[in-house]
This record gives structure tokens, C-alpha cells and sequence, in this order.
């Protein structure tokens, strides 16, 4: 027995979570994934996707996407169907797999078009589906990618210490080696050991020349430790050192200064204060001094 087949039935697969069969019209619906998609995806990724966020908020949209069964509309591995049926009396219908394609395809590109920054939409406002969307915004940022990690790489190649802290000097380094990871790069371990300790001053050169010395690797976060302990030391050797010249050169206290006329003396306090004191013999001679009338 030969079974037929109508050729208004259509039942393709669009993704692996969601295939279409439908014999009117009336019957294309929008999935609840999809929904579902449209109604969380601003949760999900609560940051629009700019050239800053662009690799954590494409894993994000990713995820959501392949969580769903959306992802073959992001790769364009699943492309759209014709839109019409062609009849052995060559007739033409519509397909009601191409209208349930897109129908999902412009409201995930809506939904698409809600978590994308201003400064981004009008590069794709004029584009037909998901695919040709998110393809743009890829060669986009790409570039703007690989010149905000050279700036990065560059502002931590020179990033000296100069009068910050040792905590925030290492925040700083951590603030743009994170943001490196952001732009979709990484930096080996022994480069970031490398600038910290680049930029130190002087006064740790013994320090750097301890760590560059080792025989065997040590980690980032021992380096991060052994630097705080180092700032420490050096401050309190810097007391040590201000306190034993302090005690080897005492300021004067009291300088006495000898002035001419009646034996008067003065005395100079080191807070530079000059005080007249008056001695008994300085009473005895002005008593016995002649008086000399003029």
C-alpha cells in the first residue's frame, strides 16, 4: 500500500527543540520558548551590548539562545525556508514553515534588538533576520576588540606606582588585566608578574630582584602577598632608620649667646625663642655701676 502525502504539508525542523507541522495559517503559533525568550532576555543580560561588555554579553545571549533552541538563528545553520509550495499542477501555497520561521526569526531579532546599545543599533537596524545581526555586530566589535586590548596591554606595560599604596597599585593591575579578559584576551601569568614589578620604585629593587631569581614559578597571588608583607617591612625599617638619626643627632635645646653692655646674657631655646635672663652678678654689677649724668 502506497501512502500519499498532501503537498500542502509541510514539516521541516528548524531546531533541534522545535519542529513545525501545520496545514493552515491559523495554526502558526509562537512557542512558548519562545516566549519565554522574549519575556526574560532583558533579565538575563541586564547590560546592552557595547564594544566594553561585548564578550561576556554575547556568552550571555548564547547561552539564553541555546538554552531555548534558538542558537541554529544566531549561526544561521538552519536557514529560511521557501516560501512558497510548488505543486505537481504547479501550483503555488504558501508554506507555513517559512511563516512560523519568521515569525520566531524577527521576534528573536527584536528581542535582540532590546539588549543592544544605542551606539550599536543603527549598524543593524537595517538588516532582514537574526543571523545577518548578530554576524554584523561580531565583525563590528571584533576590531574595536583588538584595539582596546592593545590600549590595555600598553596602559599596563607603562603603569608605574609612583605615591599609591601597594593595595591600590595591585588593584589597578588586577581592574585592567580583568578587563583584558573582557575583551576576549588573556595575558600570561609571568607578563603580569612582569609589569608589577616594573612599575615598583627603587626602594624594592631587592624585592624584585628576590622574585625574578627564583628557581621555580611562584603565583600571581603569592606575588600579590609577598608585596603588601614587603610594603610593611620597608615602612617600618624607614621609622627604625628616622628614629636612630633622630638619636645620633639630638637638637639643641638651649644655646646661650653672650651680648655686649653689663654683662647681659640671653638665652636661645631651639624653638628659636630668645629670652633676656638676668644673673646675680649681672645685679651686682648694674648696683655698683657709677651713674653718669648728662
Amino acid at each position: 500500500m502506497t501512502s500519499s502525502t498532501d503537498s500542502s504539508t509541510v514539516s521541516p525542523s528548524v531546531s533541534p527543540a522545535i519542529t513545525f507541522s501545520y496545514n493552515s495559517l491559523a495554526e502558526v503559533q509562537i512557542p512558548a520558548a519562545l516566549k519565554f525568550l522574549m519575556n526574560n532576555i532583558k533579565n538575563i543580560v541586564q547590560n546592552p551590548l557595547t564594544t566594553e561588555n561585548n564578550p561576556t554579553c554575547r556568552a550571555q545571549v548564547v547561552k539564553v539562545f541555546q538554552a531555548n533552541g534558538f542558537s541554529s538563528f544566531l549561526d544561521g545553520s538552519i536557514p529560511a525556508p521557501n516560501k512558497h509550495i510548488v505543486s505537481l499542477s504547479n501550483t503555488h501555497t504558501p508554506n507555513p514553515a517559512n511563516n512560523q520561521w519568521d515569525l520566531i526569526d524577527q521576534n528573536i531579532t527584536a528581542a535582540l534588538y532590546s539588549i543592544i546599545s544605542t551606539s550599536l543599533l543603527p549598524y543593524v537596524l537595517n538588516l532582514n533576520n537574526c543571523h545577518e545581526v548578530w554576524t554584523t555586530l561580531d565583525k563590528r566589535l571584533q576590531s574595536t576588540n583588538r584595539s582596546r586590548i592593545f590600549q590595555l596591554k600598553n596602559e599596563l606595560h607603562h603603569l608605574t606606582m609612583k605615591d599609591m599604596s601597594m593595595i591600590q597599585y595591585l588593584s589597578i593591575i588586577k581592574a585592567k588585566v580583568d578587563a583584558i579578559a573582557t575583551a576576549g584576551s588573556s595575558i600570561d601569568t609571568n607578563y603580569i608578574i612582569l609589569y608589577t614589578l616594573n612599575g615598583l620604585p627603587a626602594t624594592y629593587n631587592a624585592f624584585k630582584t628576590s622574585i625574578r631569581t627564583k628557581l621555580h614559578p611562584i603565583h600571581l597571588d603569592d606575588v600579590y602577598v609577598l608585596l603588601c608583607n614587603e610594603e610593611i617591612n620597608l615602612a617600618a625599617k624607614s621609622l627604625k632608620e628616622a628614629h636612630i638619626q633622630d638619636t645620633e643627632n639630638p637638637p639643641t635645646a638651649l644655646t646661650s649667646v653672650h651680648g655686649r653692655g653689663r654683662g647681659r646674657s640671653y638665652a636661645a631655646f631651639f624653638v628659636g625663642t630668645v629670652v633676656p635672663i638676668h644673673t646675680e652678678e649681672d645685679n651686682q654689677a648694674e648696683e655698683c655701676a657709677p651713674s653718669i649724668e648728662l
